[in-house]
């Protein structure tokens, strides 16, 4: 199956705005964004739910663990590369970022508490290990946060999936950092 990628010239009106709002904020219109526009609905969801997973209690470089670690878990080579790329314009530091890329452990435990969790949530479909529970706790995390890390697994879903099921194109602006599941021997 092929699916177009759109832009707000040629997206259902539904979706043009949303569109236009994206490369507005990035520039240009993501192909993830311009391959959802074919489902304006999938569009706005998603779009919603990257605002509210902005407004959670996480810092920049703790949203971008989880969203690497969720497409990491899923195997997403384009969220993996445009993640990649967005964590280093927020100053997520390096170690951090080539660790989750690597699947490696974070150094900084605290972070690595989130990593766990947040894969072993998408690993098991929302049932957690209590090891990965409880390590996120004693780190110092909430049970909102707990919440939280969840709205982010599954906003990432929904562009993990699409990306799979459309093989989504890799942006230009994103294969500086393209990245490639590691096959097991």
């Amino acid at each position: 199956m092929t699916f177009k990628t759109y832009d707000e010239n040629t997206a259902a009106p539904q979706a043009a705005d949303l569109l236009k709002k994206a490369r507005d904020k990035y520039g240009f219109v993501p192909n993830l964004l311009g391959t959802m526009a074919e489902a304006p609905p999938l569009l706005k969801a998603y779009m919603t739910m990257a605002g509210i997973f902005d407004e959670t209690s996480f810092s920049d470089t703790e949203k971008q663990v989880i969203l690497l670690a969720v497409s990491l878990s899923n195997e997403c080579t384009y969220c993996m590369a445009a993640h990649a790329a967005i964590a280093g314009m927020q100053n997520v530091p390096e170690d951090v970022i080539q660790a989750l890329r690597d699947s490696k452990p974070i150094q900084d435990a605290k972070l690595e508490a989130l990593r766990r969790l947040t894969q072993s949530i998408t690993e098991t479909r929302g049932y957690p290990s209590e090891a990965a529970v409880k390590n996120f706790l004693e780190a110092g995390y909430t049970q909102g946060q707990f919440l939280e890390v969840i709205l982010g697994v599954g906003m990432k879903t929904l562009s993990n999936y699409t990306n799979h099921i459309a093989k989504t194109p890799l942006d230009e602006a994103f294969k500086p950092v393209e990245w490639a599941a590691k096959k097991a021997a």
